[in-house]
């Protein structure tokens, strides 16, 4: 007989007992929530919410996590503002759908209690990890930032500021020891007497604007990511140093590390640490690229210094001598239960109240570039004929037919032997957007609607590392390896790239537009995917770990792979699923709502935002679906981002 947990949120020992019994300590009914989700075992709780691992009986009694709603008070205000806050994570996480946050799988109420369904990881936090092993050395600490900063850069460009982050909510994979960001809700203690604001954090953790409840940036949540490496380093929480020492601690954090640090890692600190925001790393992707140059790339000490005292800088707000003592206790009495400071605020993960510009986003980039589509003329007699293999796939990704096709293409000589194969691709109309039936579809690929589509000239692959390196001289990927696809790339990089392409060869060659893409990448299919119902990381590059539909789990490579080694779609294109994302042309809309009926680009007030399409090596396979769609600042480069060039032509 299985055995159940109670879910009674007043249960103080939430014993084991037969289904369909009474808890044996409360004398509650035991339930199966919506007759699938199987309590199993408390794992805790506090302030307004309990968590207990459980099996979902539909999924083979595969582990998840419930999260239940369970507040510690009478206030009718303060129940008000955990419900709000309780469903704004359930919105959170449904808005931030990443590899390496624990995938939100079902919010519902039950018998007038709230619960989420979260993804289980198991493993262990880095507390908890630092508490059995000891402090972390230099190499620990770059992949730590290496494997978080990528998570973050996804969170700051939804418009979300974690405010939270600490070595508690670093979660290690006890699988593949991947690292994954949790707690993105206020899931924290919440006192009835306390007035409204948006204070949250952890002492220690957060940041000064934070604890003054002035507005929050992504460098907030860089400074907490700096102490926790601090914490880490040196097994000193911060917080014994902040009672005493206000935020003077960070001018001499140097003090209290007992290891030799390499400059590159101690400057990044320095700059995470920076007590006024404006001072620090304005973006994950700062940090990203000082991780990622060269010198700071291999994971070794580099240059190595004893710790030293840093000067003092003269900007510095609150120095340990002239601490607001008097503030300081004002802080100190939200401190509950050794570390959290636990309130209600109006926008407890998004930053930027009133729409106010972060310094980031003040940053001047090229908004009035939007290449026009000029058609150019190609003779007929410069396309080639070549052959290729299709696969067709069931609903296990299992290979059930292949078929012999055709395609036409012709070579543009780069120079120094490299070549860009341009494949033709023919006129036709299709049904743009996922079905109704397809899983993990999103509100942004509907309404599904016909587009007509002119013949047009693709890659063959996205654009190499050689063929970047042979227009602008060099590569920016981190992923080195000549028939690799350039990443690191951002849609102003990739514009660059075809404006110099189309100056050297005398032809218009651009970026797809977004209608354009995803006829390309369907090639007659209606599928999810260009090869079936679903995929395998024996024909594409993505995480393994997290596969589509009925597919099993598979191998995740961590890193791109050459162009080419996959099967082709019917058109003759290669990797329009996984590796890298592919850039767009058009701006970003939230749905499809009186989208072009052609394959124009399609523009916008707010050219800032463009779009993404066909997924990469680092994210599920959902994201790699013909349909799925994803945006990104214009500005912003990652080692999972590329693009591919298209040529619109006409015949002589």
């Amino acid at each position: 007989m299985k055995k159940i947990c109670c879910l009674n949120p007043n249960c103080d020992n939430p014993s084991l007992a037969d289904i369909n019994k009474i808890c044996n300590n409360c004398q509650e009914p035991l339930i199966i929530l919506r007759n699938r989700y199987r309590p199993i075992k408390a794992l805790g709780g506090g302030g307004f919410s309990k968590t207990y691992l459980a099996e979902d009986i539909d999924k083979l009694e595969e582990n998840c996590v419930i999260k239940q709603l369970a507040p510690q008070t009478q206030s009718t205000y303060t129940l008000k503002k955990a419900q709000e806050l309780f469903e704004q994570e359930a919105k959170q996480l449904q808005k931030i759908k990443h590899p390496q946050i624990p995938h939100l799988q079902a919010y519902f109420n039950e018998k007038n209690s709230l619960y989420l369904i979260q993804e289980f990881i198991d493993g262990q936090n880095l507390l908890e990890e630092l508490t059995k092993e000891g402090s972390f050395n230099e190499k620990k600490i770059q992949e730590l930032l290496l494997d978080i900063l990528p998570v973050l850069q996804i969170v700051h460009q939804q418009n979300i500021i974690h405010r939270d982050i600490k070595p508690e909510n670093i979660m290690r994979c006890g699988t593949d020891g991947k690292l994954f960001l949790i707690d993105f809700g206020a899931s924290k203690q919440i006192k009835a007497t306390m007035l409204p604001g948006t204070r949250i954090g952890t002492f220690g953790y957060a940041s000064i604007e934070q604890i003054e409840d002035r507005e929050v940036y992504p460098a907030s949540d860089l400074f907490s990511l700096g102490t926790t490496c601090f914490h880490l380093i040196t097994g000193v929480h911060p917080w014994e140093l902040w009672k005493t020492q206000g935020y003077g601690w960070v001018n001499n954090w140097r003090d209290h590390v007992k290891q030799s640090l390499s400059l590159e890692l101690g400057e990044i600190l320095d700059n995470l640490l920076k007590f006024n925001y404006e001072d620090r790393y304005q973006s994950a992707q700062e940090v990203l690229k000082v991780l990622q140059t060269p010198e700071t790339s291999n994971f070794v000490p580099l240059n190595p210094i004893k710790p030293h005292p840093k000067p003092q800088s003269p900007q510095l707000k609150l120095q340990p001598t002239n601490f607001n003592r008097r503030n300081f206790i004002q802080y100190a009495g939200l401190f509950t239960g050794g570390i959290i400071i636990t309130v209600v605020g109006q926008n407890l993960l998004g930053g930027n109240k009133g729409n106010k510009p972060t310094p980031q986003q003040m940053k001047p980039f090229a908004t009035t570039r939007n290449p026009e589509i000029k058609p150019t003329t190609t003779p007929k007699n410069n396309f080639n004929n070549f052959s290729f293999q299709t696969v067709t796939t069931n609903s296990q990704g299992e290979i059930i037919k292949w078929s012999k096709k055709s395609g036409k293409y012709f070579t543009e000589d780069l120079g120094n032997g490299v070549m860009l194969e341009m494949v033709q691709i023919p006129t036709g109309k299709f049904m743009m957007g996922s079905r109704d039936n397809e899983q993990d579809i999103e509100s942004n690929e509907k309404p599904q609607h016909q587009v007509t589509v002119p013949s047009f000239c693709m890659a063959k692959y996205p654009v190499t590392q050689a063929q970047y390196q042979a227009i602008v001289g060099t590569s920016p990927s981190r992923f080195k390896g000549n028939n690799r696809p350039v990443e690191n790339v951002s849609w102003n990089d990739a514009v660059d790239f075809c404006e110099k392409l189309s100056q050297k060869t005398g032809k218009a060659y651009r970026l797809p537009s977004e209608a354009e893409w995803e006829y390309a990448c369907r090639a007659g299919t209606t599928t999810p995917f260009y090869f079936g119902e679903t995929i395998t990381p024996e024909l594409v590059n993505y995480n393994g770990n997290y596969p589509y539909a009925a597919a099993p789990k598979g191998q995740y490579r961590g890193q791109t792979t050459d162009v080419g080694i996959f099967h082709p779609n019917a058109f003759g294109l290669y990797d329009m699923h996984g590796n890298v994302w592919e850039w767009c042309l058009d701006d970003w809309h939230d749905n499809y709502i009186n989208a072009p009926k052609n394959s124009t680009p399609w523009k916008s007030q707010n050219s800032r935002w463009k779009l993404l399409r066909g997924g990469s090596w680092f994210y599920r396979a959902s994201y790699s679906r013909c349909a799925n769609r994803f945006k990104l600042s214009r500005e912003n480069s990652y080692n999972h981002v590329g693009f591919r060039v298209v040529l619109f032509y006409k015949n002589k």
